[in-house]
């Protein structure tokens, strides 16, 4: 279907619905590396204006990319829940806009209509917004996980401890896990990216973080960010799985070029799921996503990069994880130019997300030869822990040392609690104050400097570092 809008006499076509998504899509230079973008403002804003007129139902019947080709597409189609699609059938694009941005559109009313929403209905307004816009309507979504820890609860603000470590040396990992565990670090997860996928190096990483964990009844879940493979293959060995990691985009030619399949994830989440090693609930997956991920493996079919990505939240949304995350500037300025392009994204993915259900977080981060900063970082951090995020990252000092990129430190997530009032994930919080490294009075931190000395960790600690 050849859409058209006229702006000011000059008249703009456009080829079929993903031609007119990409168009209409903020600039953003993996768009453009992949020739798909707006050539001019003025074609960008024709082709919203043009977008804003489409029935949200029109979206069910053209296709980005074809049913016949594609699982993912299948899903989204299959999985569809037309009863929860009903309240908001009648709208176009941008009547959802003004619905959502509604004072009578309510955490509950949003919840009610998720799984009637597709990935490309959101894609789309998401478009026509602006950053305030993001923001309001992403903090009236609510969606609440739990393991041995529960996420996403009102007034709760969580992070991933990630201590990697470029050789993955115990010590160096142990390390920086009790400098976060001091500075309140770990709530949602403490998860490794190793250095190596060698199934005997991640059991070994395994081990140790189980040993910790237990040794001092630490209510949070540990996870190794190897290849799901690699965990099917640990578990029949009876290795200690919490949850089950895998990244994940929005084509079939894209997982693949991952190396995974629906299929194999199912077989991965039921396996996991067998273990029942929760204890407040049993969410038990872990997945990453990021703007560019399909494009840098040629399986974008022409689609532009934030509705590709919003496509892999419906992979995500099928399997019930405890944890997502957008690494919203990883991949390099190729996709995300600058501080401006990071910011922009990040906020969209964590508004389509939580508005598909998922319990999102973001890994706030750049590339060194990106043109963007710690600046920059704080401005998005601040934002989405205004907009509701359910966790970022928590890297000593900031710097990633075995992936080489920078995120947020454990000091960022400090901040954001200060700044709005938010406390880490109850249980985690209940152990901090058992632990003397809380003070609940305050909603703060004790003292950090003679917690090795009063609480028992030092025991830990110095019996592995003299190994």
């Amino acid at each position: 279907m050849t859409y058209r809008w006229t702006l000011n006499q000059e008249t703009f076509l456009f080829n079929d619905l993903k031609t007119l998504l990409a168009k209409a899509t903020p600039e953003r230079s993996s768009d453009s590396l992949a020739g798909i973008s707006a050539v001019s403002e003025r074609e960008r804003v024709a082709a919203q204006y043009a977008l804003a007129d489409i029935p949200l139902n029109h979206f069910l019947n053209e296709l980005v990319i074809p049913y016949e080709s594609d699982e993912v597409t299948r899903l989204i189609i299959d999985s569809h829940d037309h009863a929860s699609f009903a309240p908001i059938a009648h709208l176009t694009v941008g009547e959802f806009r003004d619905w959502l941005l509604s004072y009578e559109v309510t955490s509950e009313v949003l919840e009610n209509i998720r799984n009637g929403i597709t990935p490309e209905m959101v894609a789309a307004v998401s478009k026509l917004m602006r950053i305030q816009d993001l923001i309001s309507v992403a903090s009236k979504c609510r969606v609440i996980t739990s393991f041995r820890s529960t996420i996403g609860l009102p007034g709760r603000f969580s992070t991933r401890l990630q201590p990697n470590h470029p050789t993955d040396d115990l010590k160096g990992i142990l390390a920086s896990i009790l400098d976060g565990l001091m500075l309140g670090s770990g709530d949602a997860v403490i998860g490794i990216n190793p250095a190596s996928d060698n199934p005997t190096n991640i059991l070994c990483l395994l081990n140790m973080l189980d040993e910790l964990r237990m040794r001092f009844e630490i209510p949070t879940q540990s996870c190794i960010l190897t290849h799901i493979t690699t965990t099917l293959q640990l578990m029949e060995n009876n290795a200690p799985i919490d949850l089950v990691f895998q990244s994940i985009a929005g084509s079939e030619k894209a997982n693949a070029a991952f190396g995974v399949s629906l299929s194999l994830i199912k077989e991965a989440h039921a396996a996991v799921n067998s273990l029942n090693r929760g204890t407040v609930g049993h969410n038990t997956m872990y997945f990453e996503t990021g703007q560019g991920s399909a494009l840098s493996s040629n399986a974008h079919h022409g689609v532009d990069a934030q509705t590709m990505e919003a496509r892999a939240y419906a992979v995500a949304r099928q399997f019930k994880p405890l944890l997502v995350n957008s690494v919203v500037g990883f991949i390099g300025p190729e996709y995300l130019f600058n501080g401006k392009q990071i910011i922009r994204a990040g906020l969209e993915d964590h508004f389509c997300g939580k508005l598909l259900g998922l319990p999102m977080g973001c890994d706030v981060c750049y590339t060194n030869h990106a043109d963007a900063d710690q600046n920059d970082v704080d401005v998005l951090l601040t934002l989405l822990g205004v907009a509701g995020c359910n966790f970022i990252m928590g890297v000593p000092g900031a710097d990633d040392i075995m992936l080489n990129y920078q995120s947020t430190s454990f000091h960022d997530a400090l901040y954001i609690r200060a700044l709005l009032g938010l406390r880490p994930a109850p249980e985690f919080e209940a152990w901090l104050i058992k632990m003397k490294l809380w003070d609940s009075s305050k909603n703060r931190l004790n003292d950090p400097g003679h917690i090795l000395l009063t609480n028992g960790l030092s025991g830990f600690h110095g019996g592995l570092l003299n190994e």
